[in-house]
């Protein structure tokens, strides 16, 4: 063992406090992610009392490592108290100003833990990591302020991370806003020219539909639209490519992001496209389908689409929030059994609304301002990520 290196055993303890009083009612459990997450276990009938608390500052940490994904799920409770099924260990540090909670889940998050846990598990027809092996894992345990130091470092990147997913997810929902006022409830603001051509120029800015603005009923969609506007089928009015490579080119450094039917975005040093589109998978088991846009060079899985306008008056976004509107009603319509799958026979007789040129000109810029936005921000998010196992690296100097 390195001289820095201490085992863990002499810093931590088990805790075993069950839910006897079921005082506490925040089912959680741990995911390969290193989080707590909603328990989805089915709890009728169970009796909550031999659930174990975990309060806040403690570890909790699931010792079956096969069968899930090379990774082992253990988690630091950073906030309210939980229970967690009795298949958890709860653990707590015994002096935190020895060894800093914080200090100790990083070490937790580097793959090459992940690995040990992986290399050290035993059993037939379960491998275990269990206490004996927790206690016995070694690592750098530095001076407090140097533990904390680090731990700074980390956290300074990983709230950046954070508030570059809040604001994407405000400005997702902006546009989705923006979206849902012009093309399903009709009530974006009466334009000046429109005003005057009724004669009512104080009905400027108002919201078109309640304010009794024209509609006209459409065969093709069975509704009523803004009158000069048409109903146009994806595909007449979307342009669909699928990639061309198997799922297996995939590559841990690649050049260029690689979109496949999983949620996660991988790599590969191939592209086949170049400029914005959007991006949806055409099968999944699970008949869940991820559905992301990107601007620049990347390569597509052959069950992928790759979707872009034909015509300028249809905006990326518009694509991507009524594709997006869609994606719940595809579980019911996707065909296959094991595997569910996205035909274009389901896709292409899809309807959307298509603006005249004047108003979704109007719209368009709207939506493409906060596009601007929301292609650069993944981007930023990609190299902050990037910095996490750099900074987890730093660790094992101690």
């Amino acid at each position: 063992m390195r001289s820095n290196y201490k085992k863990l055993g002499q810093f931590i303890k088990d805790v075993s406090v069950k839910n006897k009083a079921l005082e506490v009612k925040l089912l959680l459990g741990v995911s390969i992610t290193k989080r707590f997450i909603p328990s989805i276990a089915n709890i009728v009938g169970t009796d909550m009392s031999t659930y174990k608390i975990v309060k806040q500052h403690q570890f909790a940490y699931g010792p079956v490592t096969s069968r899930n994904g090379e990774k082992i799920s253990v988690a630091l409770l950073e906030n309210e108290e939980c229970i967690v099924s009795t298949s958890y260990t709860v653990f707590e540090i015994v002096d935190t100003e020895q060894l800093d909670p914080e200090y100790l889940m990083m070490w937790f998050r580097r793959s090459e833990f992940d690995r040990y846990a992986r290399f050290m598990s035993h059993g037939t027809v379960r491998e275990l990591f269990g206490w004996e092996e927790m206690c016995d894992v070694e690592l750098p345990v530095p001076s407090i302020e140097k533990q904390r130091e680090i731990v700074r470092e980390y956290n300074v990147v990983n709230d950046r991370i954070s508030l570059n997913e809040q604001l994407t997810q405000k400005l997702e929902d902006t546009a989705q806003a923006i979206y849902k006022q012009w093309f399903v409830d009709f009530e974006f603001p009466i334009s000046k020219e429109y005003a005057q051509s009724i004669g009512k120029p104080e009905l400027e800015g108002k919201p078109y539909k309640s304010s009794a603005g024209e509609m006209e009923y459409c065969d093709k969609s069975m509704m009523e639209i803004p009158k000069g506007w048409k109903v146009e089928t994806y595909e007449e009015c979307f342009s669909f490519k699928t990639g061309k490579l198997n799922s297996n080119v995939a590559v841990v450094d690649g050049e260029y992001p690689f979109f496949t039917c999983s949620a996660e975005t991988y790599k590969t040093n191939t592209f086949a496209f170049d400029g914005q589109a959007v991006l949806l998978a055409g099968n999944n088991a699970s008949a869940i389908y991820p559905l992301k846009y990107y601007e620049g060079k990347f390569d597509a899985y052959q069950r992928t689409y790759v979707i872009t306008p034909k015509s300028k008056n249809v905006s990326l976004l518009q694509i991507y929030f009524a594709i997006k509107s869609e994606l719940e009603g595809f579980k019911g319509t996707s065909s296959g059994t094991a595997t569910k799958f996205l035909t274009m026979t389901i896709i292409n007789p899809l309807n959307t609304v298509v603006a005249p040129k004047g108003v979704c000109e109007v719209v368009n810029n709207q939506l493409n301002t906060i596009l601007k936005h929301l292609l650069v921000l993944p981007k930023e998010l990609e190299l902050l990520n990037e910095l996490n196992p750099i900074l987890l690296a730093k660790i094992s100097k101690g």
